[in-house]
């Protein structure tokens, strides 16, 4: 081989492995496989005889168990009326596994249990045979599937939790093709920005989890000097009549051997989960039982790792008489470590257990997924959800996989009803009549826990008022003290009337209205030298039924303000405290497009847009050493006829990998250089 032929080959393999390894072509998806139980109230539907009679739903998951008596019957006759095995095409798509078969059952089953949609039709897509992972191109051949069969809602309860642009563009040409698409949100919580692809697409309905009208639906408090702690019930602890109220006091780890010495009579129990001791396992059942023994009130167990979890009491090796006798509570880390230093002086704690429904899972996936965007859309009961398993069987399980099909059925019944409602219209429907869910301590959860609240399918069916977009996000600044957005509203049926509108939100903001015609004007502003950012709700009365937008704020120091003209986008930024250093991204809300550019205070820049319509734009700027966040939003009648559109979007590769290709092209180009020579 030559030396030109041998450098021109190290180029090409050195560029395609860097492409490879940057792009991950092939994500492995995780099944969000948490545990999960269903809630829902859908007796108003069914008695007006609506069950999702005619409605196709695509599940795109492990497979379905098509001989379970609930899901009977695999073609025309049966409820799997089509489907498509894309992990072996030689074989059905059959579930071996069990989630598909879970997932399946709270939307269409249709036998001992019911559905959320017990009458609609079922086309099974498996995309993976063991539960334990699937390939993101098995999804996005699944999609392209469901679009051929001219589904009318597709179910994906998995997902990853990072970005997959080829999962996210078809999730995208299925909702531009009519079709509505619910996906899970993760089990990746309590972590904010946890969600992944395809969950954060702004296009899809993305659940999270709540908890379900069953008495295993505990939630706890803590209070200590006023301040208010995060807890969480493990599993086996019994809602108390009455809180407890008693001095709190260290237990170490809560062996028999950490509470010999001190007084734990009457007490709560602060111990650290684990022990000091390689290879000692403790379990929490052991430091309950231990603490009960000595005769303390309550056990507080913290993690021995950066966060909260969710525990329980009882295991495979607990004694097979074992009742807790006191409650036992989870706590973070680092708030453990501050409650560990505090109680030093004597301390008195007050504990609480008791029932909630509408609360939100600490396993379920958080926003924000962007900051144009709130995620994840609402939230479904996903805790505790009994469902149909292998061999004819049922079982209770919890996980978002299992509160994103609550929202499925429910579309389906939506679209039985109003068969010619687009998916943006099932949309409004279903997040707009949520009912809001409330933490322990009695306040709203944020958006980016719970979206705008929980899933209520009685107010979504006597809905009739459409409402676009169905949220709204302020930018505002010192330079931009106030700014105006709409909201396009529109009746399903019959004209629209002046609706009654107020604003629940914090005192710092104000807000006014202005109907004119079908547009509501909507016009935010923020207290002088108030900064931050805040959540409301637009609330929106229309024929006595009660609609919500949730409304985010946002108003910083600094400001970027973008002047538009012909496509040609052009930037002023500036910060009291000066800035040395921005980039600037224009981000196309419908279809993803991306350009960027940089600018310091000496050196202008501007970007050309190829294609009109709504951009979001998102300069990273520089101040003293520190990142900061400037938000704007413009819209674009009139695309550039420039020719200094954005190279990096035009050959379709992102910045990074590009860079990197380019640098070793280089690299590789002067070594063969030097060895021709």
């Amino acid at each position: 081989m030559t030396y030109d032929k041998l450098i021109s080959f190290l180029i090409i393999v050195a560029i395609f492995s860097i492409l490879v390894l940057q792009f991950n072509f092939n994500d492995e998806v995780k099944l969000l496989l948490d545990k999960s139980g269903p809630y829902i109230g859908i007796n108003f539907p069914n008695d007006l005889g609506y069950y999702g009679d005619g409605i196709k739903i695509a599940v795109i998951d492990t497979g379905v168990n098509h001989l379970h008596p609930d899901l009977f019957g695999f073609g025309p006759e049966g409820k799997i009326v089509g489907g498509y095995n894309f992990v072996d095409d030689s074989k059905m798509p059959i579930d071996v596994n069990g989630h598909g078969t879970q997932v399946t059952g709270i939307i269409a089953a249709d036998g001992e249990l019911k559905g959320i949609a017990s009458k609609s039709s079922i086309f099974a897509y498996k995309v993976s045979e063991d539960g334990e992972s699937v390939s993101s191109e098995l999804i996005v051949v699944a999609v392209e599937q469901a679009i051929k069969d001219d589904v009318d809602i597709i179910n994906i309860s998995l997902g990853i939790n990072r970005t997959n642009p080829r999962i996210d563009q078809i999730v995208s040409k299925a909702v531009e093709n009519g079709i509505v698409v619910v996906t899970a949100a993760g089990n990746d919580g309590p972590g904010l920005g946890t969600i992944g692809s395809p969950g954060k697409n702004s296009k899809v309905i993305t659940v999270g989890a709540s908890y379900n009208n069953v008495t295993a639906s505990k939630v706890a408090t803590l209070e200590v000097e006023g301040k208010q702690f995060l807890v969480l019930p493990m599993v086996g602890t019994e809602q108390l009549d009455q809180p407890i109220t008693e001095e709190i006091v260290f237990g170490k780890y809560g062996r028999q051997s950490d509470l010999i010495e001190g007084s734990f009579s009457d007490m709560i129990v602060l111990v650290e989960r684990g022990s000091d001791v390689e290879d000692e396992i403790v379990y929490f059942s052991s430091k309950e039982s231990n603490v009960a023994e000595v005769g303390g009130s309550a056990v507080i167990v913290y993690n021995n790792i950066p966060g909260i979890f969710f525990g329980e009491l009882f295991h495979e090796f607990v004694p097979p008489d074992y009742q807790p006798k006191i409650p036992v509570l989870s706590m973070s880390k680092e708030d453990g470590l501050f409650l560990k230093e505090l109680v030093q002086n004597k301390t008195e704690a007050t504990l609480n257990v008791f029932y909630n429904p509408d609360f939100v899972a600490s396993f379920s996936s958080r926003g924000p997924a962007s900051p144009f965007y709130i995620k994840p859309d609402l939230v479904a009961p996903g805790t505790f959800i009994n469902s149909t398993l292998q061999d004819g069987k049922y079982n209770f399980t919890s996980g978002t996989s299992f509160a994103a099909p609550h929202v499925s059925g429910a579309a389906a019944l939506l679209l039985q009803k109003n068969p010619d409602i687009s998916p943006e219209e099932v949309k409004s429907l279903l997040l707009t009549t949520t009912d809001f869910v409330f933490d322990a301590y009695d306040n709203k959860f944020p958006f980016e826990a719970a979206g705008v609240g929980r899933l209520n399918v009685t107010r979504a069916f006597e809905a009739n008022l459409i409402i676009i977009p169905q949220s709204l996000i302020f930018n505002l600044s010192t330079e931009k003290p106030a700014e105006i957005s709409n909201l396009e509203l529109s009746n399903i049926h019959g004209s629209l009337d002046k609706v009654k509108v107020e604003f629940d939100g914090p005192e710092v903001v104000n807000f006014d209205f202005q109907q004119i015609g079908n547009s509501l004007h909507s016009t935010v502003s923020i207290s002088e030298d108030v900064f931050g950012e805040f959540q409301g709700v637009i609330l929106i009365e229309d024929k006595n039924t009660e609609y919500h937008v949730p409304v985010l704020i946002r108003k910083t120091e600094g400001s970027i303000i973008v002047n538009e003209k012909d496509g040609k986008l052009d930037f002023t930024i500036s910060h009291p405290d000066g800035w040395s250093y921005a980039k600037i991204s224009a981000i196309n809300k419908d279809s993803g497009k991306t350009y960027t550019t940089s600018v310091t205070p000496k050196k202008d820049s501007s970007i050309s847009l190829a294609d009109s319509g709504e951009y979001w734009i998102l300069a990273n700027i520089n101040v003293d050493g520190n990142t900061i966040d400037l938000y704007d939003t413009v819209y674009v009648e009139k695309p550039s006829s420039e020719n200094d559109l954005n190279f990096l979007y035009l050959i379709d590769i992102p910045e990074r990998p590009l860079v990197i290709v380019i640098v070793i092209a280089i690299i590789i180009s002067a070594v063969g250089l030097k060895l021709r020579n």
